[in-house]
């Protein structure tokens, strides 16, 4: 049976002693880190570290470890997690008509590489109850109406005790006060073409323009639209011969794949907000 471990992620301004606080609390535990990450940003003074451990003695209980973990948080004024490893974060995905970022997931999740749980699937639409259900998973129909949509949304998020929203290509711009309320733990999937191609038709657009660079941007949603911190992006090369349809294929494949690698690292609780911008610990 493999040793349970835990994982310690904390954020707070930069002094000296963080490391070894954080260290000397797990060797007078007898623990065993098995991976340890972090980052000083100089600029804003802010200093980041996740480390991932396990008990290589006595076993450890989280309440305890918590409890003794409090004055070693506030003496540096910590802003701290302690989980366990085998705990996953829950998702909950939104969705429209695209099943492509849905579909990957999905088979992610049901052949355990993406390292979270996921809750349930709500969309506008009716459109991939199918592949939704076929999984296992819930499924809900959000109502008409922005307003009657966004409480049905939030009480779904509510009572699956997600985590986390992911937007999978869903294509509703969320209002400001839910951005708000989901703060951090909302990420959107879309085209790198941003900004410079907004709206709709973007591949249509770019093909006109004659890009050379197509890909996509996980990021976390805000208020501002397309605007918050980045957790991931890859671009494919192409060329004059790609049509539009050649794009949007493309396209597609790497919005699969970024989305992806954001919800793999956020399940591993390797992300942290860093302003409008993330510290990836990969």
């Amino acid at each position: 049976m493999t040793a349970p471990a835990w994982i310690l992620t904390l954020d707070c301004e930069d002094r000296p002693g963080i490391v070894a606080a954080v260290s000397g609390f797990l060797a007078a535990r007898d623990g065993f880190i098995l991976d340890s990450q972090q980052y000083a940003d100089l600029e804003a003074g802010r200093f980041f570290m996740r480390v991932e451990f396990k008990a290589a003695g006595a076993s450890f209980e989280t309440a305890q470890l918590r409890a003794d973990f409090a004055p070693v948080a506030e003496r540096f004024g910590l802003t701290w997690a302690m989980a366990e490893a085998a705990v996953r974060p829950r998702i909950l995905i939104a969705v429209s008509t695209g099943s492509h970022c849905l579909n990957d997931l999905l088979h992610r999740w049901k052949t355990d590489h993406l390292g979270v749980e996921i809750a349930g699937v709500v969309s506008n639409h009716e459109t991939l109850r199918d592949l939704t259900e076929w999984h296992g998973l819930p499924f809900t129909l959000l109502p008409e109406g922005k307003q009657a949509q966004e409480d049905a949304l939030l009480a779904a998020f509510d009572r699956a005790g997600a985590d986390y929203l992911i937007l999978a290509r869903y294509m509703q711009i969320l209002s400001p006060a839910l951005a708000d309320r989901l703060a951090g733990r909302c990420i959107n999937i879309h085209h790198s073409f941003l900004p410079g191609f907004k709206g709709a038709r973007p591949y249509h657009r770019a093909h006109e323009r004659g890009v050379k660079l197509i890909g996509a941007t996980a990021h976390f949603v805000t208020s501002d639209l397309d605007e918050g911190p980045i957790i991931e992006q890859a671009v494919e090369r192409v060329d004059h011969r790609a049509s539009v349809d050649d794009m949007i294929r493309i396209g597609r494949d790497i919005e699969a794949q970024v989305l992806a690698r954001a919800v793999q690292w956020v399940g591993a609780r390797r992300v942290f907000l860093n302003g409008n911008r993330t510290i990836v610990f990969r």
